[in-house]
């Protein structure tokens, strides 16, 4: 009996120094420092290709993912409002061209030669005029003739003068053909049409749409034959040399996080090599992104801040939404964050 009470006093405290090495384990363990990630993507600098001149896709010359320099031509567009603007400006510039070669070379010789035979003309008349009226102005001196006659007479030759002087100033201008200030209007009205056309011929190679700089094509929005209005996006460009990393951020998490601050992230999807960055950029996000402290345990809110970071050499392979991870090291007190001072 005494045996059975003995073998359960041991058991007993076999028992109970059991529980008191779980839990002297459990507390260690709670009480190690653990390793907390921050985690983030990869992004790069995206360029939206689109035109300025309404039409339809007629044709892609690059597909997604291939690699475009500067200047390549990506897409054409074909937009026959343009084509039916050009063929108006055609042919105003002509109608306009013809009215300022009128207006330089003057009338026609045909016309000239009327006008100068209508002068010849008004002059043979003054002449017959003339002499008419020096008889009657010497009849008149001598009393024959009345004065009513002299002065109708008169006012014959006068008239005669007068007409003279009309075919002079058609005939002189005719030979001088438009005035000035006509053929410069007439030549201000080329130079306005040619400036329409001039702009219609931008407006033409704006069908041809082109990468802004070397990269790779990233996606293609509308498909061949779709129409497009002015100014929508038809296709994106990446530049893969261009790329930083982005992290979410807790405010009690970045004591020892400052703009300059060099960090080391690892890419899962890269193996487990560490890159070297640098902090470009801190800001607080929207409010949607605060986390809540409740009055229970006596927390405060605790905002979230948007963090970029770029490498500090080249990353190959890095593509834009790749997972970035920066290492932590929290402890029972404030959590410090491992980094490259």
């Amino acid at each position: 009996m005494k045996e059975d009470k003995k073998g359960s006093l041991l058991l007993g405290l076999a028992a109970m120094l059991a529980v008191v090495v779980i839990v002297a384990l459990v507390g260690v363990f709670a009480l190690k420092e653990e390793e907390v990630l921050i985690t983030g993507e990869a992004e790069a600098s995206e360029y939206r290709i689109s035109g300025k001149v309404p039409g339809r896709i007629e044709m892609f010359l690059v597909e997604e993912g291939d690699q475009v320099k500067k200047g390549d031509t990506v897409v054409v567009i074909y937009s026959p409002e343009v084509e039916a603007k050009m063929a108006q400006a055609q042919a105003a510039r002509e109608m306009a061209e013809s009215v300022n070669q009128k207006a330089k070379h003057g009338a026609r010789h045909e016309q000239i030669v009327g006008a100068y035979e209508m002068y010849q003309k008004a002059k043979a008349g003054e002449e017959i005029y003339r002499k008419s009226y020096e008889r009657v102005a010497r009849l008149y001196e001598r009393g024959v003739v009345s004065a009513q006659k002299k002065d109708e007479v008169e006012a014959q030759y006068n008239a005669a003068k007068a007409t003279v002087k009309a075919a002079k100033s058609q005939y002189d201008m005719a030979l001088k053909g438009a005035r000035e200030e006509d053929k410069a209007a007439a030549e201000a009205q080329v130079a306005k049409v040619d400036g329409v056309i001039q702009e219609i011929e931008l407006a033409r190679a704006e069908r041809y749409l082109t990468s802004p700089i070397d990269g790779e094509v990233a996606e293609r929005f509308p498909k061949t034959g779709e129409l497009v209005g002015q100014g929508s996006p038809v296709m994106s460009v990446v530049d893969l040399n261009d790329a930083w990393f982005t992290f979410a951020v807790r405010e009690d998490m970045l004591q020892d996080i400052k703009v300059g601050t060099a960090l080391q992230v690892r890419i899962p999807a890269l193996g487990n090599e560490l890159y070297p960055v640098e902090v470009t950029y801190i800001k607080a996000m929207g409010t949607y992104a605060t986390w809540r402290a409740t009055k229970q345990n006596g927390k405060f809110d605790v905002r979230t801040f948007d963090v970029k970071a770029r490498p500090l050499r080249p990353i190959r392979d890095l593509r834009p939404g790749m997972t970035a991870i920066v290492v932590r090291e929290k402890t029972r007190n404030m959590p410090t964050i491992v980094i490259q001072k």
